[in-house]
C-alpha cells in the first residue's frame, strides 16, 4: 500500500508476480554469445520497443516500492548484465537495464526494451549467485524471444488495468499463486483474468536461462536448485495463510507447477553439469538486507494486514492469501479474490462508492449496484454496495466496502465471488480497524542475517532464532535450500530471518 494517502495509480491492477532470486559478481565467463538461437531471438532491442520500456519503466518501479538503493543493487545489476551479454543481442551489456526493486514479493520479471527486475525478497531466497544468475537469464530469455509483446496483444483486447498490467511478465510460478484482480466490467460483463505467459513460454525461457548460465560458466544446475527453493516457500506462504499450495482457482493455475519444472530444468541441464556457483561472495553480498514487508508499506502477518504508519488493519477469510504491493493488498482465495486500495476522497462515502465503481469499470447504466448502504465498523464510517453480472460464463458478484479513515482520506475493498456467496468476505468487511499507537510501534522490520555454524549447532536451534511464530523449521530450510533430512557442517554459512 502507498506509504501516504496522497497518490496512487488508480488503474493498475495488483501485480503479483513469482519471487527470483538475485544475486552476482564478477564477469565469471566472459562474453560469449549464444549462437543456437533463433535469427527471432537474437534480433537487437528495438527503438520502439526501448520506447515502450521507457515509458513504463518509472511506473512499475514505483508500484513495486521504487529501486532499493543498497550496495546489493549495483551486486545484481553486474550480473544481470553479465547473463544478457549470453543472448546474443547486440550491445546486450548497454540495453538492459537490471533494477533491483525494494518489494517483499517474490518476484522477478522483464518488459519490453530490455528491462528486467527482480525483488530483494526474491534474492534472499537465493543461495549463490549462480541461482541469481539463473533468474535473470530467465528473463532475459523472455526479452530474447519477445514474449512480452505477444502476452501483450492479448492483454489488450481483456484487461482494463492499464498498460503495466498488460506487459510485465509473470516468473517462475507467474500470478497465479496468489493472483490478482484483472478484471472487465464493460457492456458485455466482467471476466476475471491472470494474464501471463504461457506454458511454452515459461519453458521456453527457463531453457534459454540455462542456456545463459553454461555459456557464462556458470553451474546450469542453478535454475533448477532455485525453482525447488521457490516452490517450498510457496508452500510455506500457503500453509501461513491456511490453505493448501495446490489449491488455486482453475482459472489461476496456467502456469506450470513450479515443482514439477525442478525436474525438467535439472533433466535439461545434466544432473553432472558443473560451473560456478560462487556461493561465499553472494552470501556476504546479500548479508542484512531488509526482508520481507517495509513497515512503510505495511506488514502482512498470516491472513492478517497492518499498516502502522497508516494505523489501520483487516484480518483476510481463513484460507485466503495476501499480497502487499505499493498501490494494493491483493486478497485471493479459492472462492473469491479482491483488493484493498484507495481513490481520492473528497468527503462523501457514497460518491467515493460510486467511483470506486466506475474505477472497477463501468456507471450505474453498465453495472447495476442498487442502493449505496452506510454503516460504521469499529468507529469507521462506511458505505458499501454489490453488483451482479455476467462474466459470460457465469454470474458474480462485484462488490465495493469503502471506509473514511479522516475528512480528507478513505479506502475501500474491491471483491469478486461466484453469484450468491459474497457472505465469505463479511468478516474481513467488519475487521477493518484502527491500530492503537502503541500497537503501531510494535511493529519491526524483518533482516537476513548470515551466520557460521558452529559445533554443536542444530537445524532445530537455527529454526527456533527465526523471526516467525509458525512454520519456522519449513521457513529455515526453504531459506538455504535443504532438505529435511539435511546435516549442518562446522563452518558452514546459513541465513536465518531476525528482527
Amino acid at each position: 500500500m502507498p506509504r501516504k494517502f496522497t497518490a496512487i495509480v488508480a488503474t493498475t491492477s495488483t501485480l503479483m508476480l513469482a519471487a527470483c532470486m538475485g544475486g552476482g559478481g564478477g564477469d565469471t565467463g566472459g562474453p560469449q554469445t549464444a549462437s543456437s538461437q533463433s535469427p527471432q531471438q537474437v534480433r537487437n532491442i528495438t527503438p520502439e520497443e526501448k520506447q515502450l520500456g521507457d515509458k513504463y519503466h518509472p511506473q512499475l518501479v514505483a508500484q513495486y516500492g521504487g529501486k532499493f538503493n543498497a550496495p546489493q543493487a549495483a551486486y545484481v545489476e553486474t550480473v544481470g548484465k553479465n547473463i544478457a551479454v549470453q543472448s546474443g543481442l547486440g550491445n546486450a551489456r548497454s540495453d538492459f537495464t537490471v533494477t533491483l526493486l525494494n518489494s517483499p514479493v517474490n518476484n522477478a520479471f522483464a518488459i519490453p526494451g530490455g528491462y528486467i527486475y527482480v525483488t530483494r525478497q526474491l534474492l534472499a531466497l537465493m543461495n549463490d549467485e549462480a541461482e541469481l544468475a539463473g533468474v535473470l537469464g530467465h528473463e532475459v530469455g523472455h526479452v530474447a524471444a519477445r514474449h512480452s509483446e505477444k502476452r501483450q496483444k492479448t492483454a489488450k483486447r481483456n484487461s482494463i488495468f492499464g498498460a503495466i498490467g498488460q506487459i510485465a511478465s509473470a516468473v517462475l510460478l507467474g500470478d497465479s499463486a496468489l493472483g490478482r484482480l484483472g478484471q472487465q466490467v464493460a457492456g458485455q460483463g466482467s471476466q476475471l483474468l491472470t494474464l501471463r505467459f504461457s506454458r511454452k513460454q515459461e519453458t521456453e525461457a527457463d531453457d534459454l536461462g540455462i542456456r545463459y548460465l553454461n555459456s557464462a560458466g556458470y553451474d546450469p544446475k542453478a535454475l533448477s536448485s532455485m525453482l525447488a527453493s521457490l516452490a517450498a516457500q510457496s508452500s510455506i506462504d500457503a500453509r501461513a495463510s491456511g490453505r493448501e499450495a495446490r489449491n488455486v482457482p482453475a482459472w489461476a493455475s496456467t502456469h506450470p507447477d513450479p515443482a514439477k519444472r525442478v525436474t525438467r530444468a535439472l533433466q535439461k541441464a545434466g544432473a553432472n553439469s558443473s560451473g560456478v556457483r560462487n556461493r561465499e561472495v553472494f552470501l556476504n553480498k546479500i548479508d542484512g538486507v531488509l526482508y520481507g514487508d517495509d513497515p512503510k508499506q505495511g506488514m502482512v502477518e498470516g491472513t492478517t494486514f497492518l499498516h502502522p504508519d497508516m494505523r489501520f488493519t483487516f484480518t483476510a477469510p481463513n484460507g485466503f492469501g495476501l499480497q502487499n504491493t505499493t498501490t494494493a493488498v491483493g486478497i485471493t482465495g479459492q472462492s473469491g479474490k479482491g483488493q484493498l486500495t484507495l481513490l481520492p476522497y473528497s468527503g462523501n462515502l457514497r460518491s467515493y462508492v460510486d467511483s470506486a465503481f466506475k474505477q472497477v469499470g463501468g456507471d450505474k447504466t453498465q453495472l447495476n449496484y442498487g442502493n449505496i448502504q452506510t454503516t460504521t465498523v469499529n468507529g469507521l464510517p462506511a458505505a458499501y454496495s454489490t453488483a451482479r453480472v455476467n462474466n459470460g460464463q457465469q454470474q458474480v458478484d462485484v462488490t465495493v466496502f469503502a471506509y473514511e479513515m479522516s475528512k480528507s482520506q478513505a479506502l475501500h475493498f474491491v471483491t469478486i465471488t461466484p453469484a450468491g456467496r459474497g457472505q465469505v468476505f463479511n468478516g474481513m468487511y467488519s475487521s477493518m480497524r484502527r491500530l492503537s499507537a502503541n500497537e503501531a510501534a510494535q511493529i519491526k522490520p524483518r533482516k537476513l542475517d548470515v551466520v557460521t555454524v558452529k559445533s554443536g549447532d542444530t537445524i532445530s536451534g537455527f529454526a527456533r532464532r527465526m523471526a516467525y511464530t509458525q512454520l519456522q523449521t519449513e521457513r529455515f530450510l526453504a531459506l538455504n535450500g535443504l532438505s529435511r533430512n539435511a546435516s549442518l557442517q562446522p563452518g558452514q554459512r546459513v541465513k536465518i530471518v531476525t528482527y
